[in-house]
């Protein structure tokens, strides 16, 4: 995205900043003293399970809700303190806010105006999010994709420093999700604070550098999303040998559990391969060498964030359905996880 003449540099610092944030509904806490920093240049992941809280911190930070206790700040000031709030924040918070017998165009076209924003800044986000050959179309015409498009324009309108965006991937096919993604890391290397929401654990995987996860209200980790995923349990080990029946009988007599096996024409090897956990790569490696059994690979895998995200969120969901127990699934509470202070992440 090439920087518009409109952007304001009126901050100094545009990072999000959330101190001890608290809000109830209905008598049921749903944010919990809640405190993170979203820092400019990256993007930020931002998980919880249903339920967590994470629209409602969102509202907090743009100003929909007011919080019961604690502060959410932009740049060290309240959204409502914001003279011009479009060009120093974007936010798609709900992607069905637009009158659906309004077009495209007009809706970008009035926000544009309400800000002092130039009409020719309506045609180039129109352009940038693939919208300019239905501009004068209804917005009520639209499918669920283009209508995030759509939320993704008034997002950028006022080139803001900060984006704050709530499932955008939603509704979007494989070349938007490629596009949004990309586009994501874009605005992030221009030193622009980018802050979003998703369930699609792969796609967090490969956009957020860091992430905020949150379950019921409370902060489970902010880390780095490498961080994350290392502090998951669910470590393994690729095992392929020249005798995958003895080798796996030796690892199950030391202790180590097969948790799944590959076979040799889908990895295109020729062999049979097996994934062992609770016995790491040196002792897999002394154990086939005393056997007598020749090791064609052995590789240390890492869990997927989905895996890392099911083990540490296990214990903060509201809405789960019962799953069947899992050797070695004894779970205990989880730290909050966080980078050592002073971590340049």
């Amino acid at each position: 995205m090439t920087p518009s003449p409109v952007r304001e540099h009126t901050l100094e610092k545009t990072m999000i900043e959330v101190h001890d944030l608290s809000k109830s509904y209905h008598g049921k806490l749903v944010v919990d003293r809640l405190s993170f920093t979203v820092q400019p240049g990256r993007v930020t992941g931002f998980l919880g399970p249903n339920g967590a809280g994470k629209s409602t911190t969102m509202r907090l930070i743009v100003g929909l809700d007011h919080p019961a206790s604690g502060s959410a700040t932009i740049g060290g000031r309240r959204y409502d303190q914001l003279s011009r709030p479009l060009r120093v924040v974007g936010a798609l918070l709900d992607a069905e806010s637009v009158h659906p017998g309004r077009s495209a165009h007009n809706h970008l076209l009035f926000l544009a105006q309400s800000q002092g924003l130039p009409r020719t800044r309506v045609s180039e986000v129109l352009d940038l999010v693939g919208l300019h050959d239905v501009a004068t179309d209804r917005a009520g015409t639209f499918s669920l994709g283009m209508r995030q498009r759509l939320g993704i324009a008034v997002a950028l309108l006022g080139d803001p420093e900060v984006l704050i965006l709530d499932e955008p991937i939603n509704g979007l096919d494989p070349d938007g999700i490629f596009w949004i993604r990309n586009l994501l890391k874009d605005l992030a290397s221009q030193g622009r604070t980018v802050f979003v929401s998703s369930h699609l654990m792969g796609e967090m995987a490969v956009t957020a550098d860091n992430l905020i996860v949150i379950g019921r209200g409370q902060l489970i980790a902010d880390c780095s999303t490498e961080k994350f995923i290392q502090h998951s349990s669910h470590k393994s080990v690729l095992v392929k040998s020249s005798d995958p029946d003895r080798l796996r009988a030796v690892l199950v007599d030391a202790g180590g559990q097969i948790s799944g096996e590959i076979s040799g024409q889908i990895s295109g090897q020729g062999d049979e391969g097996v994934v062992v956990r609770s016995l790491d790569a040196r002792h897999i490696g002394e154990l086939a060498a005393h056997a007598g059994i020749v090791l064609w690979e052995l590789s240390p895998q890492l869990a997927s964030l989905e895996e890392a995200f099911r083990e540490l969120t296990h214990d903060n969901r509201d809405f789960s359905a019962p799953t069947a127990a899992q050797p070695g699934a004894d779970r205990v509470p989880v730290p909050a996880i966080s980078e050592p202070a002073g971590s340049t992440r």
